[in-house]
């Protein structure tokens, strides 16, 4: 170690990293875990969280580190590979650490975005099962997900087809009066699908189910995802799993999973899935995976009870924010430290040079298009115009009270006048900041930052919430645009302020926690505008309604939740050594 990531692709140097890691057993010991703590699967292994938990209650927590980004390009800026190089750093100083991610969706995986498992020498392995379904999560997911549209369907099909007093003698079952024109669930399968957005179903006969308009979303933003990222318990998923709305009756009103009494069958399918699965860094170091839902609709971060295991079994435990700062930071602080009761000690600014420059005025960054020169030469006028978007996250961190540190994520185009530029920034900022090497050296490149980030957790910090729990949905709203995406204001549009309303004045809805919507290509709703934008105001045109997450999400702009295939996706050049059964060309 390192491998030379300039002549090794992902999965070769993971195929490479591999020989070494270290089995179910080894992890055991070398964890200080017992052996009904550990649950083998193949040659990697789950860990069960609530016997964990249990005998390590009385043990202090560790330190809390978050991992984000500035607002990237459509490339991505490496918040994952940050993460992970940030452990092999920890752990080149002699540092107990570890972490937690998220899942990949396949969808990602075989398009263009690719996996979320680092790269070069920053690298989570084993890459292939990691990319291709781990240990069945989100199998898991889907599987409990189409069954409550299995149970919705096969419902509608029966109340059309038999009379109260039939559906009372052969079933047993009241009549739900379910509305065909609001169904808000929907079927999901992990991959981009576009053709499947908007489907019909039940064609045929009476008993070929009921003929409706219907649709699939990618099976990662399936509220079910959203659950198992929050829940603190099995108890806790069994509860909301019977919370889910399905759809609404013909007087309006809701219909859940508990209605269809489907809830208990769907978290059968969940009960292997509440334990992270054991990963590990290409350095050896122990890193989570656990859930992995969508950063928009829902909270954009592996689950608390990763993180809660984290914190009993590590001194410097790592977690990562889906998108910028602006939607998973914010998300991380308002709404998953609510829900955990963790409090943070530091959170890593993922930084590019790149990024900056697009910031600056740079030409447009397509994906799956070479770079344009600007961002392959030395321009450090571009990076002096573009550094305002990392300082405005900075600051947004800081409102926080957690202790910001600047990564600048190097890339081997980025010159020392443009690093100059990022440091100078982030430090008048009021932010540490290191350069780090670890795509290229694993932890040997990425020492200035561990060195950071431990100096860092032993500052004080004095973390707190950007409003209260009581405080009304729309005030949040508006305090969340102006504080966090610098917002002048908010535009409702009026049947999205109707239904705020009606929220408000309902206390069911009271403490659920608020998703915000938008994209993650600007600070604004408009992913054309870059770098800091001045005099706009946020519009929001809809709050969709998560009732068993909890969840009231505030929509600027549209989303859909079924990603399309691009031309050129990645599926076209994985394949495997027929030989061997290895998986070749992941990435």
């Amino acid at each position: 170690m390192p491998y030379d990531p300039t002549k090794m692709a992902d999965w070769q140097i993971s195929e490479a990293a591999e020989k070494n890691m270290p089995t179910p057993d080894q992890w055991r010991e070398k964890l200080g875990l017992q052996k009904d703590e550990v649950i083998p699967v193949g040659r990697l292994c789950r860990l069960n969280f609530m016997k964990i938990m249990e005998r390590l209650k009385d043990r202090p927590d560790g330190k809390y580190i978050e991992v984000t980004a500035i607002t990237p390009t459509p490339l991505g800026e490496g918040k994952s590979t940050t993460s992970l190089g940030l452990m092999e750093g920890l752990g080149k100083r002699g540092k107990n650490v570890g972490g937690c991610l998220r899942q990949p969706s396949g969808g990602p995986t075989m398009n263009i975005k690719g996996t979320a498992a680092g790269g070069g020498n920053a690298l989570l392995i084993p890459m292939t099962e990691f990319s291709m379904g781990l240990t069945g999560d989100i199998n898991n997911i889907m599987n409990a997900h189409n069954l409550a549209m299995v149970a919705l369907t096969a419902r509608m099909q029966h109340e059309r087809n038999y009379t109260d007093e039939q559906l009372q003698r052969l079933t047993r079952m009241r009549r739900l009066d379910i509305d065909p024109t609001r169904v808000e669930m929907g079927w999901i399968i992990d991959f981009c699908a576009q053709s499947l957005r908007n489907i019909v179903i039940g064609l045929g006969g009476r008993y070929d189910g009921y003929t409706m308009q219907s649709k699939f979303g990618i099976a990662v933003s399936s509220e079910i995802m959203a659950i198992l990222s929050i829940v603190r318990d099995l108890a806790d998923l069994r509860d909301k799993m019977s919370k889910i709305t399905v759809a609404f009756d013909k007087r309006g009103n809701p219909l859940t999973t508990g209605d269809l009494e489907v809830a208990g069958a769907m978290t059968a399918f969940m009960v292997e899935s509440i334990n992270p699965t054991l990963c590990s860094t290409a350095e050896y170091q122990p890193c989570m995976v656990h859930a992995g839902p969508f950063a928009n609709i829902a909270v954009g971060q592996s689950s608390i009870i990763g993180d809660r295991v984290g914190l009993k079994l590590f001194d410097y435990h790592v977690t990562e924010s889906g998108f910028a700062a602006d939607i998973g930071f914010e998300k991380f602080w308002n709404v998953k430290c609510r829900f955990s009761g963790l409090k943070p000690h530091v959170s890593v600014l993922t930084t590019t040079v790149r990024a900056l420059k697009m910031h600056g005025g740079g030409p447009k960054v397509v994906a799956g298009l070479p770079l344009p020169e600007e961002y392959t030469k030395e321009n450090v006028a571009l990076v002096e115009k573009g550094v305002a978007n990392m300082v405005h996250h900075i600051n947004t961190i800081r409102k926080s009270g957690m202790n910001p540190v600047v990564c600048i994520n190097a890339f081997h185009t980025d010159t020392k006048d443009e690093i100059a530029v990022v440091r100078k920034a982030a430090e008048a900022a009021g932010a540490r900041c290191a350069l780090s090497e670890h795509w290229l050296k694993g932890g040997e490149g990425a020492l200035e930052l561990a060195d950071a980030v431990i100096e860092a957790c032993e500052q004080p910090s004095e973390f707190k919430f950007l409003y209260p729990l009581e405080m009304k949905l729309r005030d949040r709203v508006e305090l969340i645009a102006k504080e966090v995406y610098g917002a002048d204001g908010v535009a409702w549009q009026p049947e999205a302020e109707a239904k705020a309303k009606m929220l408000e004045a309902d206390p069911k809805y009271a403490d659920f926690a608020t998703m915000m919507v938008k994209t993650h290509l600007s600070l604004s709703h408009d992913p054309s505008l870059k770098g800091v934008p001045k005099g706009w105001i946020l519009p929001i045109r809809d709050v969709l309604i998560y009732s068993g997450a909890k969840f009231l999400c505030p929509c600027a702009g549209t989303i859909s939740l079924m990603p399309g295939t691009s031309s050129d996706p990645a599926f076209r050049r994985i394949d495997v050594d027929v030989k061997t059964g290895k998986v070749m060309g992941l990435f």
